[in-house]
């Protein structure tokens, strides 16, 4: 019998997005400063490698090889992200987002095992305590989006399903740590001949028609496209850092 597939973004659709989305972000920061627009885009990927990264934790098969792999991935990431940042090898004051997704990860693995050993009693203390240490331990180590960003990975892990009060609160929580926590920068737009500011980062709020877009489907598997999503986040850095540079 013939696959039928569902409408919607695949998993491949979403790590392209993003890719894409966060590759506007840094050119906007370091190579084209100016153009706002691409940081407004930019503030899209981080909402969606969020969500994979708690998507991911339903369906990886172990959930410590994924870990793993993250880990690899943020200790080879660390120069380029210093080199792009600020142009030195060593910069301890800011680490790379891929902490924060591996914090995240930590905790929604840490709520889920309470969550599994039947000790519902336990489950929202260990919900309160996540969400306070996830952003205190962001802060501490000063990764990408501090606190705020480890929040955003747990937020997708508790409203994971396409339950429309699941779609609420991603709305109500993303707006919260992202106009809230994250505000601050502002986006002069023309409405209507009288120009509104909008604050800038409250257009990560636009991944989740993106997010409420997939389709549950993996899409294109083939291993070299696994490896590139892994790659592109270190390799597209250095190059930026070795253009500003030379």
């Amino acid at each position: 019998m013939e696959k039928q597939h569902k409408y919607g973004i695949t998993s491949a659709g979403l790590h392209i997005l993003a890719m894409v989305f966060m590759l506007c972000d840094h050119l906007w920061a370091k190579v084209i400063p100016g153009n706002d627009w691409l940081t407004c885009v930019g503030r899209m990927a981080f909402p969606l490698f969020a969500f994979m990264v708690a998507e991911g934790y339903f369906r990886t098969k172990n959930v410590w090889r994924y870990l793993q792999r993250l880990f690899l991935l943020a200790i080879i990431s660390e120069i380029p992200f210093n080199l792009m940042y600020t142009s030195t090898v060593l910069y301890p004051f800011h680490q790379n987002v891929v902490w924060t997704l591996i914090f995240g990860l930590l905790l929604i693995h840490f709520i889920e095992t309470v969550r599994q050993k039947g000790k519902i009693w336990l489950t929202v203390p260990a919900v309160v305590f996540s969400c306070a240490f996830g952003w205190l331990i962001g802060h501490i180590v000063m990764s990408d989006y501090y606190g705020a960003g480890v929040l955003t990975v747990i937020v997708f892990y508790l409203f994971h399903r396409k339950k429309w009060w699941c779609l609420m609160g991603q709305v109500l929580c993303l707006w919260y740590i992202n106009v809230e926590m994250l505000g601050g920068l502002y986006y002069p737009v023309q409405m209507f001949g009288t120009t509104v500011n909008i604050v800038q980062q409250s257009f990560a709020l636009l991944a989740l028609v993106f997010i409420w877009l997939y389709n549950g489907e993996k899409g294109y598997s083939k291993s070299w496209f696994g490896k590139f999503c892994y790659a592109f986040y270190p390799v597209h850095m250095l190059i930026i850092a070795m253009t500003v540079i030379y």
